[in-house]
């Protein structure tokens, strides 16, 4: 038998293979790593807020396991990552319907709407390499081409109720410690507490998302695709640099 072309032939170093990695996917891991990084700061500065305050109230610090295990420390964290998928549930939604003149982050101003099969390469119009669930007409075209929206939605959900239950929990803790009685979950996503948790998020996160979609109209990041190209018109809309 003959030796195949590409018998031989070693694949590129270990090193290369690395850096391609890294320089495919270098915003995801960007993001990852500084979000970690972040945790684990908002975990240590938490825990000497927390027996800070365990200590202003005649009571024992707990070590550091304990806290980022505790109620008070998932109530911290979840409360932001719901008030951020809310956000972006709410930006991929309303980005299909509104637009914005001369901001890159706005559809064109005549692509309001879902747009057309041939243009989203749905259905027939799918192409060879389109994902194979773009290409069905049934119920799986239906939920892929809304999949995005759908799964942003049910994290938004999945980590509001994860932040009731932790709210409620470490609300208890405190109640009790000042010997107060207990709330119920209902009483608690009723209370002033809780939604002044929530709002307190939401309201920051929305008038980021204003803040962006408006700035950008006027204003110029060289080299962005979050901006139009420096020489674009102000009136230009959905024009990416």
């Amino acid at each position: 038998m003959s030796p195949t072309p590409d018998a031989g032939k070693a694949g590129p170093p270990a090193r290369h293979r690395v850096r391609r990695f890294l320089r495919d996917n270098g915003l995801g891991l960007f993001f990852l790593t500084t979000f970690l990084l972040a945790l684990a700061g908002q975990a240590v500065a938490g825990h000497a807020d927390f027996n800070n305050q365990l200590l202003t109230d005649g009571m024992a610090p707990i070590s550091f396991g304990a806290y980022v295990t505790s109620s008070d420390f998932a109530v911290d964290v979840t409360e932001n990552w719901q008030s951020e998928y809310l956000q972006f549930f709410l930006y991929i939604s309303a980005t299909v319907w509104l637009l914005q003149r001369g901001s890159p982050e706005s559809k064109k101003l005549d692509k309001a709407g879902t747009e057309s099969d041939k243009d989203q390469k749905v259905g027939e119009h799918a192409k060879h390499d389109s994902p194979r669930w773009a290409a069905a007409t049934d119920w799986r075209g239906y939920v892929y081409s809304r999949s995005l929206g759908l799964v942003m939605g049910c994290i938004f959900l999945l980590s509001w109720l994860a932040q009731s239950i932790t709210g409620v929990a470490a609300y208890n803790e405190q109640q009790l410690r000042q010997l107060q009685a207990p709330s119920t979950w209902a009483d608690y996503v009723s209370s002033a507490d809780f939604w002044s948790r929530t709002l307190q998020n939401w309201q920051s996160e929305l008038l980021a998302v204003a803040s962006m979609a408006i700035l950008a109209i006027y204003l110029r990041q060289r080299g962005s695709p979050e901006s139009k190209p420096v020489g674009a018109s102000h009136e230009a809309t959905g024009v990416e640099g």
